[in-house]
């Protein structure tokens, strides 16, 4: 028998939707960008997208508050709302250990 190909892992693929230079949304990008160096290394891709300035992506995807941070991939989805300094719900909602 022949030994069966690893299959790749699925790199992490995350969006942040934040307002402008909001406090919350400066803090979620600060905690998200620490927890992603602390935590993922390299194995993740962030898009961040500021709503103030593409107000239509909110209505596209469905955002009613900010920040929030949806993991597309690997499925399912999740979604954190609020400044991410919980690391526990963060590491949780990543489907981390």
């Amino acid at each position: 028998m022949g030994a069966r190909p690893k299959k790749k892992k699925e790199a992490l693929k995350l969006r942040l939707y934040i307002a402008g230079n909001a406090p919350n949304s400066l803090r979620a990008i600060e905690n998200l960008r620490a927890y992603c160096a602390e935590k993922l290394f390299d194995g993740h891709e962030l898009e961040i997208v500021d709503l103030l300035k593409d107000p239509s992506r909110a209505l596209e995807d469905g955002i009613i508050v900010t920040p929030t941070l949806i993991k597309l991939s690997p499925l399912p989805a999740q979604r954190v709302i609020g400044n991410l300094s919980d690391v526990s719900k963060l590491t949780l909602s990543l489907g981390g250990s």
